[in-house]
């Protein structure tokens, strides 16, 4: 039997000789989660990892070790002053740039199909738009969100942000708001002052952080979402 949990709270559950073979979980919060007398083969996980660890080993830092050396360009995400952020931001969206001309080779109706149930290679890029949008467009420059935006699970029902939960943007029209989007990102970059990135903005459910901690996420959220589309990418390109 196969039961489908969303939006569903399972905070402190139990349990107990239960088989999840092939279960597959999206948007999960698992906190202080214990697994103790389990199997795990072909176990893949991906996501925020910190302070996990497997049969008493911590392997928090030898993920993080690991990903550093599969992808140099990490180093850059979190940088402290205006140049550094210039070159991670340059990096990041040339890497978008070659992922949607590799997209291009396919025929649009394949960039709306999911890979695996998750978003496909048009959503992804609408929400990016969205993660940008929330992070950056609104909170540092004050201008509105693009109505095409697609929301994170836990930023469902936006419409009050102008929002359309209907959209169904083409392939082009998706990547001429984020060609926007990355380019209103590094307008502001060319002039912006180690001062300026000081500076305490609002971001919706997320506080007042200043604006380097915002553009930080959005770098982690244009950089994270480049590997996911291209992983995705792969098995479209295979399925041709």
């Amino acid at each position: 039997m196969v039961e489908h949990f969303d939006d569903t709270d399972l905070s402190g559950a139990q349990f107990r000789n239960v088989n999840l073979t092939g279960a597959r979980m999206r948007s999960v919060v698992m906190n202080n989660v214990k697994i103790t007398d389990a199997l795990l083969m072909n176990f893949d996980i991906d996501g925020l990892i910190q302070n996990v660890t497997v049969n008493g080993v911590d392997v928090t830092n030898y993920v993080v070790s690991e990903l550093n050396r599969m992808y140099p360009e990490r180093g850059l995400l979190h940088a402290a002053d205006s140049a550094e952020l210039r070159d991670a931001w340059e990096l990041v969206d040339s890497g978008w740039k070659a992922t949607i001309e590799r997209a291009r080779s396919l025929p649009e109706s394949r960039l709306h199909e999911s890979v695996d149930q998750e978003w496909t290679f048009v959503e992804t890029l609408r929400h990016i738009v969205f993660a940008t949008d929330k992070w950056f467009t609104a909170p540092v420059l004050g201008e509105p969100y693009d109505p095409m935006g697609l929301p994170n699970t836990g930023s469902d029902n936006l419409a009050f942000l102008g929002i359309d939960d209907r959209a169904q943007p083409s392939f082009d029209d998706a990547v001429a708001v984020r060609d926007d989007r990355a380019a209103r990102v590094a307008n502001y970059l060319a002039t912006v002052t180690d001062t300026e990135l000081n500076q305490p903005c609002a971001v919706l459910g997320a506080g007042n952080p200043n604006v380097r901690t915002c553009l930080h996420v959005v770098l982690d959220e244009v950089w994270a979402h480049n590997r996911y589309a291209n992983r995705d990418l792969d098995v479209l390109e295979k399925q041709r």
